[in-house]
């Protein structure tokens, strides 16, 4: 069975003003729902945010964000209890670090922009364009909803809730996020220039379809 699934294109033009699909640029959250924060106090950097396509199911519609530290570069690593994730994984302690340094949300589609935009990373449009996905292990596509293209073998994980969280997005290996010039540096960053997600590992992320928490996302890593 082909799942529906849109490729992501990073534009060349930078944003002027608010987009839902975005690298970088003003993060579209829901009321209530502040702009999260590291562990170390620093505000986590918004690398991307898309609305789901409405067929790629069970979250078609949503709007998923996905922030990350500037001063942590880690690859993530998932903490179980009862073979399930524990509980509050997404706030729960990665060793050696008190909390992850990382947070991806899912939105609803009545999230609006906050009031300024992304400091570091680099404001750019993304598209989202509809592609037959056949996937082959280790393919590098930065892609919405389709098939894992699984670097390593399968990781499957039940959410604490007891739900089997769902794959949703991939971002492939070494992907650069442009920053804007004099920003802080990135720890093991492949540029000066540059960020990365989770050491620049392939990252898949999973969803929990009951929602039970914006924040009920674990982002695999492989290479």
């Amino acid at each position: 069975m082909v799942l529906p699934a849109y490729e992501v294109e990073i534009g060349t033009e930078p944003l002027d003003r608010p987009a839902r699909n975005s690298v970088g640029g003003w993060p579209h959250l829901d009321p209530g729902q502040d702009w999260p924060e590291c562990f170390c106090g620093e505000r986590l950097a918004l690398f991307f945010q898309v609305d789901i396509p409405s067929d790629v199911e069970p979250f078609g519609g949503d709007h998923l964000l996905v922030f990350h530290c500037r001063a942590h570069n880690d690859p993530s690593t998932p903490q179980l209890a009862d073979g399930r994730l524990v509980a509050r994984y997404w706030d729960a302690p990665q060793p050696p670090h008190p909390a992850p340094f990382w947070r991806v949300l899912i939105q609803s589609r009545e999230a609006r922009p906050a009031s300024e935009a992304e400091p570091s990373v680099r404001g750019l449009p993304l598209t989202l364009r509809p592609f037959t996905d056949t996937p082959e292990k280790a393919a590098q596509t930065f892609k919405v909803g389709g098939t894992p293209s699984w670097a390593q073998d399968p990781e499957l994980y039940s959410c604490a809730c007891g739900e089997d969280l769902v794959y949703v997005c991939q971002v492939p290996e070494d992907m650069e996020f442009a920053v804007h010039a004099g920003r802080p540096e990135q720890p093991d960053s492949v540029r000066a220039d540059a960020y990365v997600l989770f050491l620049g590992n392939e990252v898949y992320l999973l969803a929990c379809p009951a929602r039970c928490d914006p924040a009920a996302v674990w982002p695999v890593n492989q290479n």
